[in-house]
């Protein structure tokens, strides 16, 4: 008779975080040595954070970016953006407020205490002890500084102190920026998922990066030594 092996049974205590773990991520704080993760809100942050997003020369206390393209650099393999103005970019930021799954976050470089980037806890379900680190960008200001790495570092120290088990990295197959970025931080390449959105009228193959909870340790211990250097 042909055998159908099941998966292995999980424990009580793997899988009790299921009960408490909420639909919407908490909305936590979350602070280390080169940023600051606060819940985003949009009357607060809109103004700031198109600021440092638009295109147009910045001087933040002693960081400067000359003017550039905010497509190419930010905003290109994102499913939205550039935006033209304050009030577009608050609807957008104001719909990944209001997601169900979601959790929005916007960083604060603590070397200036300016916005300078958000990122997001996405496709959350409880249920399967799994989470995704998602809509991740950064200003020219503070990108090549630890705020990527830290913020990252934050999120997932979070996630898995809570109790999740998987952790989820995804982005366009054509963003090599990110793929390194992911691969650097210690995710695992699980595959290209082809032709799984329309992004912009183009499309999109999506690669797939995952940490599990087996192997947050040894990344937590690598990660916070890259942090110190």
């Amino acid at each position: 008779m042909t055998q159908f092996p099941l998966g292995e049974s999980l424990s009580s205590d793997a899988l009790a975080p299921r009960d408490a773990l909420p639909l919407k991520p908490e909305a936590v704080t979350l602070t280390g040595r080169f940023v600051r993760l606060e819940p985003l809100d949009v009357e607060r942050d809109a103004r700031p954070l198109f600021r440092v997003s638009n295109g147009d020369a910045v001087t933040i206390g002693d960081r400067h970016s000359d003017a550039y393209d905010a497509e190419r650099l930010i905003w290109r393999y994102l499913p939205y953006g550039p935006f033209a103005s304050v009030r577009e970019l608050a609807e957008h930021l104001g719909s990944l407020a209001d997601t169900e799954r979601m959790r929005a976050f916007t960083v604060f470089d603590l070397a200036t205490g300016h916005q300078a980037g958000s990122l997001c806890y996405s496709a959350n379900f409880p249920e399967h002890l799994k989470i995704e680190i998602a809509h991740v960008w950064y200003s020219p200001l503070v990108q090549r500084t630890k705020a990527n790495l830290e913020s990252t570092y934050l999120l997932l120290k979070n996630a898995f102190e809570l109790g999740y088990r998987r952790l989820e990295w995804k982005c366009d197959s054509l963003n090599e920026r990110s793929r390194r970025s992911a691969l650097h931080m210690g995710f695992r390449f699980e595959g290209i998922q082809d032709a799984h959105y329309v992004i912009k009228g183009r499309n999109r193959d999506t690669a797939w990066f995952r940490m599990l909870a087996d192997e947050w340790p040894g990344v937590r211990v690598r990660l916070a030594a890259m942090l110190e250097t």
